[in-house]
């Protein structure tokens, strides 16, 4: 017998019992299914058995690791139906690409027609294995024989994936004969995947699946074109460039032509830079350059780098941080814990801008202000600003591309630009990086290093700052007039070095720690890069050292 204790109850378990019998003892308490659970600190499938004495907490959709699962667990069902439907073959080929609002982006690079006909039939397969409720199956092999596995099963992308693996040996799942790997957790059967939709979508099917805000009901397809647009651009230019699985990167710089690659991707970002530029110049009108995006997308550097681009056809730009327009401190909004919510456009005087920004219009000289973080208050320290003929205002803030943070601006007289770190890098081909670990692994390197913030503390933070985003940013992606992406293919491999002793910091006691791990884990895909091949104007500078732009 075991004893297992749940929220300071106790209740004994036989040999042989799981943490899905614990589960469904107290599913009634939650409104949506437990996917997961953690025992003494350690996250345990619903399938695994109970081997001792501990203390359990339950996750559901709502929580990051419960949604991280289901999605997991829902694309290799999905997978599973490819498998059943069109052979083994055309799933290995059939690659999960990027995440757009509530779906997932999956296409076969045209092995399964793109036709409505078959995005009901992968459906239908998925309702059906759903309806059985197939249990996942979680093997350990050791590592030639994972290997042979691989390579019994076509499965090319893993072979070069673990290729670089230190580990001795592999956790591969199993699922009614079909094999495959998936960095992550399962949930115990298919019949746990209760909520999700299947749509043709381009030139491939979105997997539409529930939000973590919204756990019961399946989010409606988000028809960003722009966004997709600008994914499927950078996928592209992966594919160009050889490099569309961490294996592939792993090759390249075990080959010794990373530095080759650094190159090639800073030119290509720097045309595209010229490229919006030019656009801007010949609008013919613009004064004024809006620029915003999430978290640790590059919003500075690219802003500098704009500007240079701007001067090179003879514009005079001027950047302005849409941060020196915060209210003071006290009048700060707050949000439901208490706490100053500087993300949402109440923290913003947007009054003040648009009466400044006019009068800069009109030809006005006007004093700009400065706010000081330190003391919560705007200054004015003498920054005095005239428009002529040939000046442009660079501004760079979370709502540039928000109507109502510059109402009063002609449309005429503004270009929004969206930017962001748009990850198209993949682990294999059916495990994906999600572009927020990017863009945290970004924040937390540059945080320790600017502001001495530790990687507990921006984890901590983490989900508040992607509320902000989802509130303040993402709604207004589709107005912007130009996107552009700032990820670059070899940044992980690069932040790998200085990411690693910040998150062996987080200890197991930390309400951070299951993040630190899974993020440690991830970061053990990848081989280490040196910084020393990265150019001074680099994006990537900005969060590890060295820019020479003022970031």
């Amino acid at each position: 017998m075991y004893t297992v204790s749940v929220n300071g109850n106790s209740r004994e378990f036989t040999e042989g019992s799981t943490y899905e019998d614990i589960a469904k003892l107290y599913q009634k308490d939650y409104d949506n299914l437990i996917n997961v659970v953690s025992a003494d600190g350690k996250i345990k499938e619903l399938f695994k058995e109970i081997t001792e004495d501990c203390e359990v907490k339950f996750f559901t959709r709502k929580d990051d690791v419960g949604y991280k699962t289901y999605v997991r667990t829902a694309t290799m069902l999905f997978t599973k139906a490819v498998c059943d439907l069109f052979g083994e073959e055309t799933a290995r080929k059939t690659k999960v690409n990027f995440s757009i609002g509530g779906g997932l982006y999956i296409d076969s690079d045209g092995l399964i027609a793109a036709t409505e006909e078959n995005a009901s039939a992968i459906k239908a397969k998925m309702q059906e294995l759903v309806a059985k409720k197939i249990p996942f199956k979680k093997a350990s092999y050791p590592m030639d024989v994972a290997m042979k596995l691989f390579r019994d099963h076509g499965m090319e992308d893993k072979i070069k994936l673990f290729r670089y693996r230190r580990s001795s040996a592999v956790n591969i799942y199993e699922l009614d004969g079909y094999y495959d790997y998936f960095y992550g957790y399962m949930m115990p059967n298919t019949g746990y995947v209760e909520l999700f939709d299947v749509v043709l979508y381009d030139e491939g099917f979105m997997l539409l699946l529930p939000s973590k805000e919204k756990p019961m009901e399946v989010a409606p397809l988000s028809n960003r074109k722009k966004l997709y647009q600008t994914l499927k651009e950078s996928d592209k230019w992966s594919k160009k460039v050889g490099i569309e699985t961490v294996g592939d990167l792993n090759d390249q710089i075990c080959n010794g032509s990373l530095s080759e690659l650094i190159l090639v991707q800073e030119a290509n970002q720097e045309r595209r830079i010229a490229e919006i530029a030019r656009e801007i110049v010949d609008r013919g009108n613009v004064k004024f350059v809006m620029i915003a995006g999430p978290s640790s997308s590059g919003k500075t550097s690219f802003s500098h780098r704009l500007s240079i681009q701007l001067r090179t056809l003879g514009k005079v730009p001027h950047p302005i941080a849409l941060d020196d327009y915060f209210v003071d401190r006290e009048f700060t909004p707050k949000d439901e814990n208490g706490n100053y919510n500087f993300e949402c456009l109440g923290a913003m005087d947007v009054k003040k801008f648009n009466e400044d920004m006019v009068r800069l219009l009109n030809g006005e000289r006007i004093e700009l202000p400065t706010f000081n973080f330190k003391i919560g208050k705007r200054e004015y320290l003498g920054n005095y600003k005239q428009l002529g003929p040939d000046d442009i205002l660079v501004l760079e803030g979370i709502h540039g591309l928000n109507q109502q943070m510059s109402y009063a601006l002609p449309e005429e007289s503004k270009f929004k630009i969206y930017i962001s770190a748009l990850t198209t890098l993949n682990v294999d081909a059916h495990n994906r990086i999600p572009t927020t670990d990017g863009r945290l692994l970004r924040r937390m390197v540059r945080d320790a290093r600017t502001r001495g913030a530790d990687a507990k503390r921006t984890i901590g933070m983490w989900a508040s700052v992607r509320r902000g985003e989802e509130e303040n940013i993402f709604p207004f992606q589709e107005e912007a007039d130009a996107m552009f992406n700032s990820a670059q293919l070899y940044e992980l491999s690069l932040l790998k070095q200085f990411a690693e002793p910040l998150l062996f910091q987080i200890t197991p006691e930390d309400p951070e720690y299951y993040e630190a791990k899974r993020l440690l884990k991830f970061l053990d895909y990848f081989l280490n890069v040196s910084s020393e091949a990265l150019p001074n104007n680099s994006i990537c500078r900005e969060f590890v050292g060295g820019s020479c732009f003022r970031v």
